[in-house]
């Protein structure tokens, strides 16, 4: 037997969830339902204060950490103002 929940959401979180679950093929009501069953089965919630990095985030990162290694699109460091004026005035 299924029953209606009402609840109070921001509209734009609302989209957002609505938005990732239509692209993982999924109904936002068959998201909220799976945390619910998560909830029931272990009796827990755990909520983060701690912002987890976004995939785009971690390729944009993963390609700059690549970047310092091999030294590619890397400059200095400049040990004096006037290196790094230098430096400058041949771009």
């Amino acid at each position: 037997m299924k029953t209606i929940i009402n609840i109070k959401a921001d509209i734009d979180i609302k989209k957002s969830a609505q938005g990732i679950a239509e692209e993982l093929g999924l109904s936002l009501s068959t998201v909220i339902n799976a945390y619910l069953r998560q909830f029931v089965r272990n009796r827990e919630i755990h909520l983060s204060t701690s912002p987890h990095m976004s995939l785009e985030l971690e390729t944009y990162l993963s390609k700059i950490e690549k970047d310092i290694k091999t030294q590619k699109n890397f400059s200095g460091p400049f040990s004096s103002k006037k290196e790094l004026n230098k430096y400058f005035a041949s771009l």
